[in-house]
Parts: C-alpha cells; structure tokens; sequence
C-alpha cells in the first residue's frame, strides 16, 4: 500500500469509527439522560465532521502541481486542520451551555449510568485503536490534517474517560450534579485542544516558518558546508509549510573561482543533506552568489530568517 492510499485509508477508517461511536454515545445518552454522555456524542459529532474534511483535503492535497496551483495543493490540508480546530472550539462552547443549562435549572435531575459506563467503555477502546494508527500514518506521511484527525481522537479518548470515571462515581455516590461539571471540564479540554490545532494550521496557512528545531538543522547542514569551505557563506534563509510540504529558500555564497558546474553539484549536495534530515516532502531554492556579493558574510553564515 503506498503512502497516499495508506493516508485515505485512514481517513476512510476514521470516519467510519466516528459514526459508529456517535450512535452508541446518542443511543446512550438519551436512555441515561447524562449530559456528559450528550456532551461526548457532539464532541464525536465534531470528530466525523474534521474526519470527512480531512478525507476531502488529503485526496485533494495528492493532487499534482497544475498551472492554477504550481506550487501543488498541500495547503488544502492546512485549510482542513484550522476548520477542524474551530469546529472543536464551538462543540465545546455547546456542550458548556448545555451543561451549565442543566447545572442551573436541574440540579437533581437522576441519570442512568450503566448504558453510559458500557458506551464509554468502548468508545475508549475503539478510539485508542484508530487514533494509534491515525498517529502512525501522520508521522508517516508528515500530513497535517491526518494529524489534526488524530489529535481529536485523543482527546475524545481522554475525555471519554474522564467521563467513564465521573458515571462511575455518580454510581456509587448519588451525586447526579458531578454530570454537569464533568461535561464542563471535559469542554475545557477540548476547547484547549481546538486552539492548539487552530492556531498550528493558521501558521501554515499564513505561510508561518518551519519550527525553530528544522531551522536549526537547515542552519547545521549549510554550515557544515561552509567548514569544509565548499561555500563562502550564506543569506537569507526563508522557510514555510504547505500541508506536508516544507518549502526553504535560501542565497548561497560560493567562491570566486568555481565553475558553474561546481556550484550546481554542491547545490544539489545542500539540497540532498537538508531533505535527508527533514524528510522526503522537502523542496529546497538555491539561489546561488559569487563570493564577492558576500559583502556582510566574512566567510561567516549570515542568517536572515
């Protein structure tokens, strides 16, 4: 299985995972009662939304470069993860209105908790399941939107749970208020998530640069090629994201004396060096200078970033 059916294999995986557990936690919620419950069916809800969003970006974002995006269509994937953080934000406003609703006018409503516990119970399972191999492609495919996929599952792991915990304790205490406060401190953590995912997918939107960590090992490449003194220096370093394409522009500084062939070799060099540390989906721009253009470098990096 190549990469790109691999990555709408789980796509595909994950939608169909979403709608089933929406139905349990729906079919349970109503026959409990339990807003925690109801809360986790429209966090799910959300879930198969960016699910469905994410299967349309990442078929779209395989698409070749054509003369209306020559630059390829890797930010659809971008555009899919910051609608799937936003979608993940108004789910949590809902489900804190709803509890607070519930909180304030019901205070000792009674909720059945068995049919809870059991849905609970297997949406964690099922979703650890899913959520490990949605992980496993994203890292493998440095997909964005696959990523943001996996992240919502997580978190709907980790908040089933918590709701798991507190249909357990109402069980065994009685206290049917700890329904609402469950469900509005598991919004919390879902809204959280929401802005993490948001605002990751609008730096790349933005055209935002690549982490400080990728910048670093850029910077250790070209430097180790101005040691061995195959270049004078180098300038203005520029790097962005495109879905899982990492774009990096740089200006290198090459001796007085070299060919153009020579230049051109030790470009291809740079180029190989950086993607072999960055991985497959890098692109990289040489601009290239004689040393004499190098007029703030001294034989040093110069770094614009």
């Amino acid at each position: 299985m190549n990469i790109e059916t691999e990555k709408k294999f789980a796509a595909g995986l994950s939608i169909v995972s979403n709608t089933t557990i929406i139905i349990l936690k729906l079919i349970a919620g109503f026959i409990s009662g339990s807003i925690s419950v109801i809360s986790e069916a429209i966090h799910s809800m959300s879930d198969l939304l960016a699910s469905c969003l994410t299967f349309f970006s990442v078929i779209k974002s395989a698409q070749p470069a054509d003369s209306d995006h020559p630059y390829g269509h890797g930010k659809y994937e971008d555009m899919s993860g910051f609608l799937e953080g936003i979608l993940i934000v108004l789910a949590a406003i809902y489900i804190i209105y709803e509890a607070a609703q519930k909180l304030y006018f019901n205070k000792s409503a009674e909720i059945e908790t068995l049919p809870g516990i059991i849905v609970m119970l297997a949406a964690v399972i099922a979703n650890f399941l899913v959520s490990k191999y949605l992980f496993y492609v994203a890292k493998k495919s440095e997909s964005l939107s696959l990523l943001a996929d996996a992240e919502h599952l997580h978190t709907d792991i980790l908040s089933s749970i918590g709701v798991l915990a507190g249909l357990v304790l109402i069980k065994f205490t009685g206290l049917h208020f700890l329904d609402s406060i469950i469900a509005i401190l598991v919004a919390a953590f879902i809204m959280r998530a929401g802005f993490f995912i948001t605002k990751k997918a609008l730096n790349n939107l933005l055209d935002g640069s690549l982490p400080q960590e990728n910048i670093d090992t850029i910077e250790a490449v070209i430097d180790e090629f101005v040691k061995l003194k195959k270049i004078a220096g180098y300038k203005n370093l520029k790097s962005r994201r495109a879905g899982p394409k990492k774009n990096i522009e740089l200006t290198l500084f090459f001796h007085n004396n070299m060919t153009i062939h020579d230049c051109h070799k030790i470009c291809d060099e740079i180029e190989d060096a950086i993607a072999s540390k960055l991985g497959g989906n890098t692109t990289v721009f040489i601009h290239a200078e004689p040393e004499a253009y190098c007029h703030r470098c001294s034989k040093k990096s110069h770094r614009v970033i």
